[in-house]
């Protein structure tokens, strides 16, 4: 089925924590490779130092090739570490941090360094993605003064995404149209995508506008993804539809839109409101390419058991989505008591797979995931001293039948 859409460090630490599975195939157990302080210093992490922003921390984590590049925004800093919790090179505000005891200074004159730093005026990095020449792109939250605003969409324009080199040498600032364009709609994703495109999620009141680049930063599309303009499920007429994230293909030049239903429940006589029916939760496969949506796969609820008034029921909860892998298979997940219930899906909708992973009461101050695209899902997990750098090794559960 096809339809239509207008492209418009501290020590190493060892810890094997064991995911049984729940209702499912087990999971790889968790592995927490090293820990970071929580604090201002180069080798710490700021999650709750400068508190600014009353919301959320703003921390970001991706892994590629077995680095780990960690978005500290409330530090005003990107660190790239290895499996072992050394820093390779630190990029820092350094009118907020002070000048790095451990890593060198580095010019455009220096020598071969094996760790260094730059320093560069961050104001709040948040997102962050690195592509396979280990190219760092991390969104950045404007200025007041050069925000825009869009009248269509009723869209705030604050972000940008800044590229990095390699060796951590800014490159150039991406925006609307390309390299040094307007500001980009509220960043909630950022994407590598086959041949090193980069891929920018951004968010408005009406829906999710998709910013896809090649390499260079140069934008090859602009995919509107309007809540009004979804498909509606086969065998629903009507209903209210809400796009609740975007994943981006790892290896293909396709999105993977996950929504979700609601019907509204009317009084037969008098038509008043009775209530609102929560549907099966769909994600819509578009090929953006040809501008067209070639199938759906329905996502089935968490289903959880729960106590009222001394009775027991059942309550069924929507999954989020934590990504895509190469091949096609999604994971998705929901937070339950210890730890996250997860759900893998092929993109036909067979086969699906569901297991559990542990996270524990002490690691739930903070999460952030990373889902790479053979299948490794990395995290940030924070309590309140410090913060563990973990990883499933999960390519299995992901790839076999």
């Amino acid at each position: 089925m096809k339809t239509s859409l207008r492209l418009v460090a501290v020590p190493i630490l060892l810890v094997l924590i064991a995911s049984c599975a729940r209702d499912g195939k087990s999971v790889p157990p968790r592995e927490d490779l090293f820990l970071l302080d929580i604090g201002p210093m180069e080798d710490q992490i700021s999650l709750f130092v400068f508190p600014d922003d009353p919301g959320m921390p703003r921390a970001s984590v991706a892994m590629r090739d077995g680095f780990f590049y960690v978005s500290d925004g409330e530090g005003r800093k990107i660190v790239r570490y290895n499996s072992f919790g050394d820093m390779i090179f630190l990029i820092y505000n350094d009118e907020t941090n002070p000048e790095p005891s451990d890593l060198k200074i580095r010019t455009e004159e220096d020598g071969r360094m094996t760790r260094w730093a730059f320093s560069f005026p961050f104001l709040s990095p948040g997102k962050i993605a690195v592509d396979s020449r280990r190219h760092v792109f991390v969104e950045e939250i404007l200025p007041e003064q050069r925000h825009g605003f869009d009248e269509e969409n009723q869209a705030l324009l604050d972000g940008v995404v800044l590229h990095f080199d390699h060796e951590g040498r800014f490159v150039d600032f991406i925006g609307q149209g390309g390299p040094g364009g307007g500001p980009l709609p509220r960043i909630v994703g950022i994407h590598v995508s086959a041949n090193d495109e980069i891929v920018v999620v951004g968010r408005t009141s009406t829906g999710w506008d998709v910013f896809w680049y090649n390499c260079d930063g140069e934008q090859m599309f602009l995919v509107p993804l309007k809540n009004d303009a979804i498909p509606a499920p086969p065998e629903s007429e009507s209903p209210l539809a809400s796009i609740a994230s975007v994943m981006v293909a790892p290896d293909s030049r396709t999105l993977y839109v996950k929504v979700d239903y609601y019907r509204e429940i009317q009084d037969p006589l008098t038509g008043n409101l009775l209530g609102i029916e929560t549907l099966n939760p769909l994600v819509w496969i578009l090929d953006v390419q040809e501008g067209e949506y070639s199938g759906f796969v329905r996502v089935p609820f968490y289903e959880m058991a729960q106590s009222e008034r001394g009775r027991g029921i059942e309550v069924d909860l929507p999954y989020s989505m934590l990504g895509v892998v190469e091949g096609g298979a999604m994971l998705f997940g929901i937070l339950v008591d210890d730890g996250y219930a997860l759900l893998r899906m092929d993109s036909s909708g067979e086969g699906p797979r569901r297991g559990f992973i542990e996270v524990g009461k002490d690691r739930g101050v903070f999460n952030s995931f990373h889902l790479s695209p053979e299948g490794v899902l990395s995290a940030l997990l924070a309590d309140e001293w410090t913060t563990a750098v973990s990883w499933w090794r999960m390519e299995r559960f992901m790839r076999d039948g």
